[in-house]
């Protein structure tokens, strides 16, 4: 089942106040991005953002869901807690917040990728 074009208005409108939040439909669901840095997708009407130690703290319960086929697990939101813009947000925050500087370790190399926003 493919996202609903109101789902993903709804999370929009939540999110609405945070700066440089977008969406890009991808095989008939979503992809939800901060300053251009994926973070979370949207399937069959379900929120699933990346996993991250700042974010699970947030999280009311901890539910563990694949956004698609393959995927690696993300944390899956109820729809229920989207209610709560405020918690929404600060979740996204985190969230992109985490992600933005990642470092890759492989052998005795050690790359630190920083994501700018274009």
């Amino acid at each position: 089942m493919s996202t609903s074009k109101n789902t993903i208005d709804y999370l929009k409108d939540q999110l609405a106040s945070l700066h440089g939040v977008s969406t890009k439909r991808m095989f008939g669901e979503y992809c939800l991005y901060v300053d251009g840095l994926p973070i979370a997708f949207v399937c069959s009407d379900q929120l699933f953002i990346k996993p991250t130690e700042t974010n699970k703290q947030l999280l009311i319960k901890e539910l563990i869901g694949f956004p698609y086929p393959g995927a690696k697990p993300y944390f899956l939101i109820p729809a229920d807690q989207w209610e709560d813009a405020e918690w929404l947000r600060e979740l996204i925050i985190r969230t992109a917040k985490e992600i933005k500087d990642v470092i890759v370790v492989d052998s005795d190399i050690v790359i630190t990728y920083s994501h700018r926003g274009a």
